[in-house]
């Protein structure tokens, strides 16, 4: 990837070079650093908000009653993770900064749940280059995000002006609950299938 991105700035100077447009091809680079920096700084200020208020929900105790109401369903996609097991608790957290649109909030307790899941995996006895379905499936989840606030798109819709940055939500809504409900049922069926083989 790194090699593809090299590439392409080559070209892009050398054809800039050849058709006398370098003038365009520097204000360019200088316009889109510009943007990268305001852009950076639009996001940092949405996941502090974010964070802040996931960091006020923590010490009210919303996020363990949360946690405690998404728990059927986190033994529903992981049954091989016993009750009680500090590796539901990161999960739960990592659901709802997920589902909250937090992306980088979520990934602390996504990497606390893969190791809790991965010392699981070692009491179990699997070897340590093989993930379990509950690893496989954890990370899935997470590919797939479902989010009722997509935090991140809003705000690069409003970094680049647009009228209704929020306007996007019943979509992300929509295409992330499809998603998830893919990598749910897909999860299951490979689940059913490690079981019917070992």
């Amino acid at each position: 990837m790194n090699n593809l991105w090299i590439g392409m700035i080559l070209l892009g100077i050398v054809y800039g070079a050849v058709t006398g447009n370098m003038q365009a091809v520097t204000d360019a680079a200088f316009a889109s650093a510009k943007d990268a920096v305001t852009l950076c700084i639009t996001m940092t200020g949405m996941m502090a908000l974010w964070v802040g208020v996931m960091e006020i929900a923590r010490g009210a105790g919303l996020i363990r009653k949360w946690s405690e109401k998404l728990k059927p369903f986190i033994h529903f996609l992981f049954p091989g993770i016993p009750k009680g097991h500090k590796a539901q608790e990161y999960i739960a957290a990592n659901m709802i900064a997920n589902i909250l649109g937090l992306g980088s909030a979520a990934t602390p307790a996504g990497l606390k749940a893969m190791e809790e899941l991965a010392e699981i995996k070692k009491e179990k006895g699997l070897p340590e280059e093989v993930a379990s379905n509950e690893m496989c499936t954890f990370l899935i989840l997470n590919i797939s995000s479902l989010q009722l606030i997509p935090v991140s798109v809003i705000a690069y819709r409003s970094q680049y002006g647009s009228s209704n940055p929020s306007a996007i939500t019943g979509a992300a809504i929509a295409a992330t609950l499809v998603s998830t409900a893919t990598a749910v049922i897909f999860c299951k069926i490979k689940e059913k299938m490690t079981k019917d083989t070992f």
